[in-house]
């Protein structure tokens, strides 16, 4: 993953306009009064990946345009697992210098966090199958864009290492660089085949302007995914044979995949995987098998209609709503993905992604609020370049 500093933010001259009022008040208050060193245990109250460098890179940035120096004793490595309410990072400095930083400073870190964990589990439900991060759609704003794409990028390292395939790339240029990348990666929107007119004619025309491209064509435009599905590999034989053709299923919840029903979505499953509708699902579950959209079922289903046509070496990429939950359940169903599209390790209980910093040291004498003495610093802290905790 290349290092690149965080995108667009609040800047250091800009703290005072973005910061609750009562951490500008402290400031004034503490500056009148006499300054002190302080430390900050910052944490979140939920199991995380930790994410901190959006947030110690912005600390580093205003410490250096405040001619000030601020330190970070870096709990848990990025990447690594962090327990409910164990700090990821203590920060110790000026309290006039970081009275007005925590709104900010924790703005950079929960959501990137939560999100990396999410990523994280994800790939290891599916460790056979890469993934691409979708996320930019429904991010808000540039800075949210940057901080979701830089999340997946650790989530995906992290389960990397636990032997999962992980994210491949994104699909934008502006955050590619998370992923090692020089740009974004993906072909077409629905839109595209809508202007085209069929979906043949939109695979068409991407192919002319950009022939060196592999082909990966969305088949749901019409609600024909079979037949459209199988119309591309007949335009394009030689793609498919070479496998640089693939298909994308985006089926909407609204209904079922060509050909598709309860009854045959639990018969595709039974010929493919029996063993995962016969134990106890919930609703939701059930429907990731053998309900609509872009189910078990349907990616079997679409697969069967490939090896029948003659087409085994045309991939399918799966997009809709692949959380850990889906995830999970399609592995179970050994669905035949190739990959996943998923913005879905945006966090979707926004309150867990809230990050929290209390105080524990003051002029080195340990005091915390009551009920939060788990956070005072115990021995054993690194420095932010050496190795943390594992």
């Amino acid at each position: 993953m290349t290092e690149q500093a965080p995108g667009p933010s609040p800047g250091a001259d800009a703290v005072r306009a973005w910061t609750d009022t009562y951490f500008n008040r402290t400031k004034a208050v503490v500056s009148r009064f006499g300054d002190c060193r302080v430390t900050y245990a910052v944490f979140l109250r939920r199991p995380v990946i930790s994410a901190p460098r959006l947030a110690t890179t912005w600390l580093d940035a205003v410490a250096a345009a405040r001619g000030t120096k601020f330190d970070i004793e870096l709990m848990h490595r990025e990447g690594d697992w962090v327990g409910a309410g164990d700090p990821i990072f203590y920060l110790s400095g000026s309290f006039v210098q970081l009275a007005d930083l925590e709104t900010l400073l924790l703005q950079k870190l929960g959501a990137a966090c939560v999100a990396a964990h999410n990523a994280y589990q994800m790939c290891l439900e599916l460790p056979g199958v890469p993934f691409l991060a979708m996320d930019a759609r429904h991010c808000a704003g540039a800075e949210m864009q940057d901080m979701m794409a830089y999340a997946a990028a650790i989530g995906s390292e992290a389960a990397k290492r636990e032997g999962a395939r992980g994210f491949i790339g994104n699909a934008n240029d502006a955050t590619a660089h998370w992923f090692g990348a020089p740009r974004g990666l993906g072909t077409m929107p629905h839109a595209l085949i809508g202007y085209a007119g069929t979906t043949v004619r939109a695979a068409e025309m991407f192919h002319e302007t950009f022939p060196d491209s592999d082909l990966t064509v969305l088949v749901d435009y019409f609600g024909r995914e079979i037949t459209d599905a199988l119309a591309v590999c007949a335009r394009f034989p030689d793609l498919a044979a070479a496998g640089r053709l693939a298909v994308r299923l985006d089926t909407h919840g609204g209904r079922f995949l060509e050909g598709l029903d309860p009854g045959s979505s639990y018969a595709v499953l039974e010929r493919h995987a029996p063993q995962a509708v016969r134990r106890y699902r919930s609703e939701t579950e059930l429907r990731h098998l053998v309900g609509t959209g872009v189910s078990a079922a349907a990616v079997w289903r679409m697969r069967e209609a490939l090896d029948e046509a003659g087409y085994p070496k045309v991939r399918i990429v799966v997009s809709s709503g692949f959380g850990v939950g889906k995830c999970r359940v399609v592995a179970e169903a050994r669905a035949p993905i190739d990959v996943v599209g998923t913005g879905s390790f945006i966090p979707e209980a926004w309150s867990e992604t809230y990050a929290t910093a209390d105080i524990v040291e003051y002029d080195g004498a340990p005091r915390v609020k009551v009920g939060r003495e788990f956070l005072l610093r115990r021995n054993g802290a690194r420095k932010r370049n050496g190795e943390g905790h594992g």
